[in-house]
Formats: structure tokens, sequence, C-alpha cells
């Protein structure tokens, strides 16, 4: 897929790495870019900054998905691509609260459903249409420290493949971005523990979605911006045994 008078929504636009993808997409000439965030002031900047429409959402909660699809519709016309970015961390493990695991769930999980559920019909219809979703290398590994976040970010992935296997026929693309490290709210440069070792090798939000935008076009279903988690995912896959002792030393190290 090219940009290029395509009508696109990103959710959690208003920092990090859907900020960037809004700046990099909107350097495509797009038909017209919808900038949503919970943050409403902050989606409006980056609105404000590259032309586009913001909307104030949480996506947790399917009727303003419903409500953001409809704005952008009304705006612009159907939505060519879908970008489900929103994201929030989670410490902690069995013993985090429940309002934890929910919120993780709501926003790594049911916002992709609620997404598709807004989108698809009209993408089916037409014949085509894209969803961009993203998870995290957590999702494709693990994530020390946060199983809240680990957890469902392996949920959103599953969707994803799902989403991708269910509908090709029908001319539905989807893509699952799963990075490691990058630069924002959730990975600050003064990170430690964990944070610290993920650092070494982060990248920026303006690499990564400069790394989507070309994955986009190869109509790639992972796109792992990260070239070192694709050899981590393949041990994994080759030997799960050895890999959890290694995660194990690694958690000893960094977790304690």
């Amino acid at each position: 897929m090219k940009i290029k008078d395509k009508v696109v929504v990103v959710t959690g636009a208003a920092s990090g790495i859907g900020r960037g993808l809004c700046y990099r997409f909107a350097a495509e000439h797009p038909k017209g870019i919808v900038v949503s965030d919970y943050n409403g002031e902050g989606a409006a900047k980056v609105a404000a900054d590259i032309g586009g429409l913001a909307v104030t959402a949480d996506v947790g909660k399917e009727a303003d998905i419903q409500k953001l699809v409809a704005a952008a519709v009304e705006k612009y016309g159907p939505v060519d691509l879908f970008c489900s970015n929103a994201g929030i961390p989670a410490a902690g493990g069995a013993e985090a609260q429940n309002e934890i695991w929910q919120r993780c769930w709501d926003i790594h999980v049911m916002a992709h459903v609620y997404a598709a559920r807004a989108v698809l019909p009209s993408m089916i219809e037409r014949g085509g249409g894209y969803l961009l979703q993203t998870g995290s290398a957590g999702g494709l590994l693990t994530t020390l420290g946060q199983a809240p976040y680990a957890v469902s970010k392996h949920a959103a992935v599953a969707f994803a493949e799902w989403l991708s296997i269910t509908h090709a026929r029908q001319g539905i693309k989807v893509s699952c971005l799963c990075p490691f490290g990058v630069i924002s709210g959730m990975l600050p440069e003064d990170a430690e523990g964990v944070g610290k070792l993920i650092l070494k090798t982060a990248i920026t939000p303006e690499q990564c979605a400069d790394y989507v935008v070309a994955a986009l076009e190869k109509e790639a279903f992972l796109i792992l911006p990260h070239p070192e988690i694709l050899e981590y995912f393949k041990a994994r896959a080759v030997n799960h045994e050895r890999w959890l002792a290694h995660m194990r030393k690694e958690q000893e190290r960094y977790i304690g």
C-alpha cells in the first residue's frame, strides 16, 4: 500500500510511535489523516502541524472507536488504513491489580477488535483495506517484569494473524508492527533496569515510521524495525527450553 491519496486513522497519535507515523504519513500526501488519542490536546497539536483531523478517543471503549471512524468518514470518506497503535505500560505479574490487567486487555486487544468491527464491513464491501496493528517484540517473545503488557501483546499478535488469514480473500491486508525499543514516554532516555537494556538498540519514532512506510509498500505482515528480534523469535521456536533458560538468566540479571 502507498499512503498517497489514502484516508488514514492513527490511534495513540499524540506521542511516540503514533506521532511519528502521523508526521511520516503526512509526507506521503494522503487524502486525510485522523489523529486520535486519549490526550486530546496532544492530538490537536499533531493534527494542526500536519493539517489533519484531531479526535479525542479512549480506544478501550467501543463507542469511542465508532465515533472516531464516523468522524473520519464524515471528514475524508471511507477509511483505507486504520492504525491501531495506542498502548500502555503495565508492570507486575499475577499480583497486578485486576484493573491493570483489564486496562491492558482493553487497550492492546479489544481496541483492535473494535477497530476491525468498525472498518471491516466498508473495506470488504469496497474490496480492500488495510489494518496496521501495533503489537510489540514483547508480543513475539515476552517482556520482563510486565506480565499484563506481555500477555495482552501476545493476544494482539494472535488477533492480527487471525485477521490476515481470515480476510485475505476479501482484499484485506494486515500488518503487525512489533518494535523492540522506541524512544517515547514508555521508554524514556533515562530508563533504568530492563529499560536500560532496551535503550542499547532503541530507535526514534521517526526511524520506526520510516520502516513502517517501507514495510506497508511491501505489504509485509510482520514489521520488525529491529532485525535482531526475528533472530530471537527463530531461536525461541527452534529450542524453546534453551530460550526460556536464557530469559530466566536475563530476569535475574535485570529484575532479580
